[in-house]
């Protein structure tokens, strides 16, 4: 199975949590960037407010796209160990990175709520969303950060996922959502026609067209 592009995703993403849809306990959050076009098709489908979350993956030396762990907006780090351990890396690994990546998740924290505060979550059903699962990293970052905000309960919700990211979540979040789980997983963007990056003007937009 393979989605046309985020909104089609997103489209398929809503029919699963169709049972959401017309409460006033829901929020939809979208993790920065590419889930919030995901996100804005789920909140319009279920008549939800839509925000975004941001999460940083911090990525290993010399290997970006393997997380050895994520930071959240609100300064909650996760580390991966099982990965720092294979890599032969110690916790400076992590602070190397962090140091790298604070700098570009303030920035978008700026750009995309201008000041502004984000939704309440607290005594909220909040549903998070991505435009997909490999490690799981992130999203369990941003599940830490709900949780400490005061969400009553978590929803992780993607289009697509690996089946071991599904799991770890499930320890972290009340419920795991995914329209795909296949296997092998490979990547992401090898389940989408287009994977085009998510910029942030895009991002902007979407959160300015969920409160008109």
């Amino acid at each position: 199975m393979r989605f046309a592009d985020r909104l089609d995703a997103g489209r398929a993403l809503a029919a699963r949590l169709a049972a959401h849809a017309n409460r006033t306990d829901v929020v939809v959050l979208g993790l920065a960037r590419g889930g919030v076009p995901v996100a804005a098709e789920v909140a319009r489908a279920l008549a939800a407010p839509l925000d975004v979350l941001l999460v940083r993956k911090l990525g290993a030396p010399g290997q970006p796209e393997l997380a050895i762990g994520a930071i959240a907006e609100d300064g909650v780090a996760l580390v991966n160990d099982d990965v720092l351990r294979d890599l032969g890396l110690g916790r400076e690994a992590i602070d190397r990175a962090t140091a790298r990546e604070r700098p570009e998740l303030e920035r978008r924290l700026a750009a995309y709520r201008g000041g502004r505060p984000g939704v309440t979550v607290a005594g909220q059903v909040a549903i998070v969303v991505d435009d997909g699962l490999a490690t799981g990293a992130s999203m369990e970052a941003a599940c830490r950060t709900l949780a400490a905000r005061g969400a009553a309960r978590l929803v992780v919700a993607v289009p697509v996922a690996a089946r071991e990211a599904c799991a770890r979540l499930r320890t972290v979040a009340d419920e795991v959502i995914a329209v795909a789980t296949p296997a092998p997983f490979y990547a992401v963007g090898a389940w989408y026609v287009d994977f085009t990056q998510t910029d942030d003007r895009e991002v902007v937009d979407l959160l300015a067209a969920a409160t008109r």
